[in-house]
């Protein structure tokens, strides 16, 4: 009698195959574990068996001779639908197993123990089990054994899935510090070729800008581990952080946000939009040492749109000069570069009470 799927199946099977260890070769250390298991429960049988979507694949198996069985003839897909440890005395007394022709013909398997190979999310993926040709019992030693091997299993699963994963990370990384030293190169080539050389301070100050955000932008993604996705609020207080060690004398930053997941992409534009902002109104808005406050917002507007707001209370009709130097012109370019890559709309508003930036950028929740 063929067992039912498990009632987590499809997560279970997607489980399973993120240990990418179906149809792989034979190892050492996996027939190591069936030979003692065999040993210390003195069975001609014993295998490492993960339960597939239609099949049984053994990773390693002793005194069975062949790698997979369907289904329809598995004990072990049973015995992942029951507890964590099943022992079956005589299988043909076991109403699962009566009318099961390995059980009633050869190679007449009468006895099981089995020790299911439970993921860290609780879900079976197979068991680690020995099989006798004659109804038995095992004592207890031989049943803690059973555990203990079948957690080793899953511990060196679990080791080889997280090696794999810090593998490829570090290839995302060296290809995203490939990508970012491309950047950096292009934006110190860029002013290189604009910048006002009579005072060339201030090119290297928008290069160091840059430079910052970029690092703030690896910083986030090392620490937060999400691949390509940033959390907002941590990536924004990083770059802010950075940029009030800047200020002068009398001049306040304060941000308001809310958790937010995006791409690295978007991260990156808002890092850019920001520090240019804040670098602006530095220089611009608060002449004659006179204080003043630089406010930013980063929250969600509609579900699918989250605004940056960006403001200064200084001298508003100084704030942007559509005549700047080289330096801002092009600051401004790779500004609306940057927005445009992203879908976004930027909006400027300039009077009396200082000046302001508004971006709208289309939002997909990564979070979920």
């Amino acid at each position: 009698m063929r067992a039912e799927p498990h009632p987590s199946q499809a997560e279970r099977l997607e489980t399973l195959r993120k240990y990418k260890i179906l149809d792989t070769e034979r190892e050492e250390l996996f027939d190591d574990i069936v030979h003692l298991a065999s040993r210390i429960c003195e069975t001609p049988i014993s295998v490492v068996n993960l339960i597939d979507a239609d099949r049984q694949w053994f990773k390693a198996e002793t005194g069975l001779g062949v790698r997979e069985t369907p289904l329809e003839t598995s004990i072990c897909s049973h015995i992942i639908l029951s507890d964590a440890f099943v022992e079956i005395p005589d299988t043909l007394l076991d109403k699962r197993m009566a009318d099961n022709p390995l059980c009633t013909g050869d190679p007449h398997l009468r006895f099981y123990a089995g020790a299911q190979l439970i993921a860290p999310n609780g879900l079976p993926i197979g068991t680690l089990c020995v099989l006798d040709n004659k109804p038995r019992q095992l004592n207890d030693l031989q049943r803690d054994a059973l555990r203990v091997l079948s957690h080793q299993i899953m511990r060196e699963l679990e080791l080889r899935r997280s090696l794999e994963l810090q593998d490829t990370l570090r290839r995302e990384m060296d290809h995203r510090v490939k990508n970012s030293l491309q950047t950096i190169a292009s934006f110190i080539s860029l002013y290189r070729r604009n910048a006002d050389f009579a005072n060339p301070g201030e090119a290297f100050d928008a290069i160091e800008r840059r430079v910052r955000a970029i690092s703030a932008l690896h910083e986030e993604l090392h620490d937060a581990g999400m691949g390509q996705e940033i959390q907002l609020d941590r990536f924004l207080e990083r770059i802010t952080e950075q940029l009030r060690q800047t200020l002068p004398d009398g001049i306040d930053l304060v941000v308001e946000t809310e958790t937010l997941i995006v791409g690295s992409a978007i991260a990156t534009t808002i890092g850019i939009v920001v520090s240019e902002f804040v670098a602006n109104s530095i220089k611009h808005a608060f002449p004659d040492a006179r204080a003043g406050l630089i406010s930013i917002s980063l929250l969600k507007h509609k579900e699918d749109e989250i605004v940056l707001r960006c403001r200064d209370n200084g001298l508003g009709s100084l704030a942007v000069s559509s005549s700047g130097n080289r330096v801002e012109r092009l600051g401004t370019r790779l500004k609306e570069a940057a927005v445009s890559q992203i879908a976004g709309q930027m909006e400027r508003s300039i009077d009396e009470t200082g000046y302001a930036l508004e971006l709208k950028i289309p939002y997909a929740d990564y979070a979920h």
